[in-house]
């Protein structure tokens, strides 16, 4: 895509109601899309018990944790292929692709059967949804902010697209509150049992939501503008990664950036919630709520101490 086309042009600015409309619809489909791919590390051990071999209870849930690190590894390739995707066909019809790839896996995670019925076939499509996954988040994220950015005035790109930055928080949130209130309408041994798959399934009425949501969406005026010139770029994957002048930009926002931060941030949630579980034997409610009121909480130290993205019209 041509560079010099990355703004709105001043007759297509959008006013402040139409920038609402943007921004709610792009950052509620990726809440659902980081739901959907934060239920699984938050219910990972108990998947370990039911879909994995149970001869060795301590390698079930390290391969299942293997599982969710799977859908981590393959996002930079969902980034790569959407992104292409979403160069040559549309913003639009990218977000609807992604997010009916990621939902559907979540829910079909839900109705898989157990090993004792069906063997290894159990945990191998557990890995082969959680590889759909990974390639739907890695095209979800990215697209959200371009598509956000390509509707906004240099002057508030920095402030509209800071709403997608806390989406993955507001997930995982959202994620152990629909646990906890599972939880409380079922018996401990129950929920170990089956209850875990309530989570996923309800996520189909997200997932009908989001579709709603995103299909009401405008194809962004950046794109639709440059298709009208005939100025789209036919190899957007080369452009980017042949060129080192894009590519180093890459691979500093990638290994210098994200790598790092993404790494922390994912290992401080997940582990800390599987120890509570599986060392310090808490129960599941406690354990669950510990780490609700920790995640509030580290969002507003957070937002307090370096200043919340989206608070001014920073170009950021």
């Amino acid at each position: 895509m041509d560079a010099r086309a990355t703004a709105v042009p001043a007759d297509q600015n959008l006013t402040r109601s139409e920038e609402r409309q943007v921004v709610l619809a792009s950052t509620l489909g990726t809440v659902f899309e980081w739901y959907d791919f934060f239920i699984y590390g938050s219910l990972a051990v108990f998947m370990s018990s039911v879909l994995f071999p149970p001869d060795n209870p301590t390698a079930a849930v390290l391969a299942s944790l293997g599982a969710l690190a799977a859908g981590f590894v393959i996002r930079p390739i969902g980034a790569v292929v959407f992104g292409r995707i979403g160069d040559l066909v549309g913003r639009k019809y990218t977000f609807l692709i992604t997010i009916v790839m990621m939902g559907g896996g979540t829910a079909l995670i839900g109705f898989l059967p157990t090993y004792a019925s069906v063997g290894h076939a159990a945990w191998i499509s557990l890995v082969m949804l959680r590889l759909i996954q990974g390639l739907a988040v890695g095209g979800e994220y990215g697209g959200a902010v371009i598509y956000v950015a390509e509707h906004s005035r240099p002057d508030r790109r920095g402030l509209l697209t800071g709403w997608i930055q806390i989406t993955s928080s507001v997930g995982l949130a959202l994620s152990i509150a629909v646990i906890i209130g599972t939880q409380s309408v079922m018996s401990e041994a129950d929920f170990k049992a089956w209850g875990w798959r309530a989570p996923f399934i309800i996520s189909i009425a997200m997932l009908a939501f989001s579709i709603y949501v995103r299909a009401k969406l405008h194809e962004s005026p950046v794109f639709t503008r440059l298709k009208a010139e005939r100025r789209l770029s036919r190899s957007p994957v080369r452009d980017t990664f042949a060129r080192w002048s894009s590519l180093r930009l890459v691979l500093i926002g990638l290994f210098g950036v994200t790598a790092g931060m993404g790494s922390t941030y994912f290992t401080g949630q997940f582990y800390v919630m599987i120890f509570m579980q599986q060392i310090a034997r808490i129960d599941l409610q406690t354990s669950y709520t510990l780490m609700a009121i920790g995640l509030v909480r580290v969002r507003r130290l957070s937002f307090s101490s370096v200043g919340c993205p989206i608070g001014s019209d920073a170009n950021g």
